[in-house]
């Protein structure tokens, strides 16, 4: 089979798209043929050294993709031809994919294999942070950094369509409009006084924000309301400063640290939170961007339009 690897660590130019061994399934794999793979700023990490990687040289990146089953490994709960998707196995940016059967979800005819490449790890990201690092609710308001990115456009419609009211934050007007078109009720601009503008809008503060950046912990917390709460969720900025436990207990005020792996525990909560991603998809609730598509041979230019931070939809590379 064909692969995008890479031996060395550094910039795009090691990206390699080499033929390699078709995989050897375990007992508890089944063999995938990829439809569709999605690209995310991880595997730019794990090109780099710097993010946990599995394997041997030459490396595969890649954790998230759709496509068909093409030998079930005597598993009697797929066959070869169904359709599949998976957000947490190795491995991804290959022609074929040895999957652990708990990580396999199901893949209705309503959701094509873009679709579900696009959307798992943004998705199911959004999900967990606002049904279970924080249970929004009707009538909050919610601070959204980074509004226009993956995981804040969908973090945006599902806490819009649990009652809340958005405000995010972006880094140019260009990104505000999409921050505006995923249904947030305020955007406003890193560089202008965001913090008073948002006090301007609720006196108090916010519920609840959403802070996928880390060098902007602290401002956070200063736009949170007595009682309310800041969930850390990335380092986009780079690290935050420490947080002083003392400005938690006077202002009554909750950090929680969000990660998806925490959530997708089980085989079971991997195909309960994709269905209702889905579901919420198919019902036109959540409407997602068209993605880029690159072919995996194409790998080094599409991790280069990546990192350009041109893109503001999803990135997809197709086999």
């Amino acid at each position: 089979m064909k692969a995008l690897t890479f031996s060395t660590f550094g910039n795009s130019d090691v990206l390699e798209y080499i033929q390699i061994p078709n995989p050897e399934l375990k007992n508890d794999e089944i063999l995938i043929e990829m439809k569709a793979i999605g690209l995310n700023f991880a595997d730019v990490y794990r090109r780099k050294g710097n993010y946990h990687l599995k394997g041997n040289p030459p490396f595969i990146a890649g954790y998230e993709g759709a496509g068909i089953v093409v030998d079930a490994n005597n598993h009697p709960e797929y066959k070869v031809g169904d359709r599949v998707a998976f957000a947490d196995a190795p491995f991804a940016n290959a022609e074929l994919v040895a999957v652990n059967i708990n990580h396999v979800i199901p893949l209705s005819e309503n959701i094509s294999f873009e679709i579900a490449a696009s959307v798992l790890l943004q998705g199911l990201t959004a999900h967990y942070l606002a049904t279970d690092s924080h249970k929004t609710t009707k009538g909050e308001t919610v601070l959204i950094h980074a509004v226009a990115g993956g995981v804040g456009q969908i973090l945006t419609q599902i806490s819009k369509l649990l009652g809340a009211t958005v405000i995010g934050l972006t880094s140019s007007s260009e990104k505000a409009q999409i921050g505006f078109e995923q249904g947030a009720d305020h955007v406003f601009l890193y560089n202008e006084d965001w913090k008073s503008q948002v006090f301007n809008i609720i006196p108090k503060g916010v519920d609840v924000v959403y802070d996928s950046i880390g060098s902007t912990l602290q401002e956070s917390f200063e736009v949170t309301k007595e009682c309310g709460q800041v969930v850390f969720f990335g380092m986009a900025g780079g690290d935050p400063e420490p947080v002083d436990p003392r400005m938690l207990m006077d202002g009554s005020k909750t950090l929680t640290g969000g990660d998806l792996w925490s959530y997708l525990n089980s085989k079971e909560e991997r195909i309960k939170r994709a269905a209702q991603l889905f579901n919420w998809i198919i019902d036109g609730k959540i409407k997602l961007s068209e993605p880029t598509s690159f072919k995996l041979s194409e790998g080094k230019l599409a991790h280069d339009f990546l990192e350009s931070r041109k893109s503001t939809g999803k990135i997809i590379l197709i086999p």
